[in-house]
């Protein structure tokens, strides 16, 4: 008897791979990459940088909000829209007092007052929180209103005893020069150095530095016509009894008081004619006789 063939049988094995792990990871790495660069960036900033240059920085990245800026609408910033930190909108929040126009401060004493509160922040702690302010000091003198900016410890003014600033003048002269356009009044400026060393001369020193200053302040949009005076003091007007404290190394800028003009006194002319004729003192001689 013949056998029946066998049935071909055929066995599919089905392979089952394991789930895929996902890229979830990676993303987390690059997050942790991205931070270290960013850290160790910001630890090589701080070893090769100046404090003028650290203040600087933290200026850009947290700008402070009692110093005026200037005001943009529409279209600011990388997102458009208004700026956090733009007038209008520190205005509107109440953080800072609305500007008046141009020429509205006539020199009076709330206008100043009004002056200060915009230069230093309207109120002290501005001037703590804000190591730019500690720059300035203001006073009402017959004269006017007068800004003084000064060296402190570790943040000088000017490079040594020459003429060249510092990034801490820049800005400040930037600041005040923004302040004093919403005024009219009349400006002076003027120098005073501490002690020098005998190859510098204090007169020259103290003159080159406020007219930098002033050249500082027609940058920021101050009219030129608008500066009565530029003068150095040289070491003659001390604040400080030491001569070489950093107090006595300042530059003070005055927003002068106006005084209304005086009339001319009506003075007539003796020889002017009488009205009869004649000289006057003739005329009464001859009524006399």
């Amino acid at each position: 008897m013949a056998e029946e063939p066998r049935p071909i049988i055929i066995k599919r094995v089905k392979r089952i791979e394991a789930a895929h792990a996902g890229g979830a990871w990676k993303v987390a790495y690059a997050d942790f990459v991205t931070a270290m660069m960013a850290f160790f960036l910001l630890m090589w900033l701080l070893g090769s940088t100046t404090e003028e240059q650290r203040q600087g920085l933290a200026e850009y990245f947290a700008p402070s909000v009692g110093l005026p800026t200037t005001t943009t609408t529409g279209g600011d910033g990388v997102f458009g829209g208004s700026s956090i930190f733009s007038t209008d909108r520190l205005i509107h929040e109440g953080i800072v007092p609305p500007h008046p126009a141009a020429g509205e401060y006539e020199g009076t004493e709330d206008g100043f007052a009004d002056i200060e509160d915009m230069l230093l922040g309207g109120s002290g702690d501005a001037v703590e929180a804000d190591p730019l302010l500690r720059h300035i000091r203001t006073r009402v003198t017959d004269e006017g209103l007068i800004i003084e900016i000064f060296d402190i410890e570790d943040s000088p003014l000017f490079d040594g005893e020459s003429i060249r600033p510092n990034l801490v003048l820049n800005r400040l002269v930037a600041l005040i020069g923004r302040v004093l356009g919403h005024t009219t009044n009349a400006v002076a400026v003027t120098g005073h150095v501490g002690s020098v060393s005998g190859e510098t001369d204090a007169w020259q020193l103290s003159s080159g530095r406020s007219h930098f200053v002033r050249e500082g302040l027609v940058e920021a949009g101050l009219a030129p016509e608008r500066i009565a005076r530029v003068t150095g003091k040289a070491d003659r007007d001390p604040v400080m009894a030491e001569p070489s404290h950093p107090r006595n190394r300042r530059i003070e800028i005055t927003l002068l008081r106006r005084f209304p003009a005086m009339d001319e006194p009506h003075i007539q002319s003796r020889s002017r004619p009488h009205a009869g004729g004649g000289h006057p003192d003739i005329s009464r001689a001859e009524d006399d006789r």
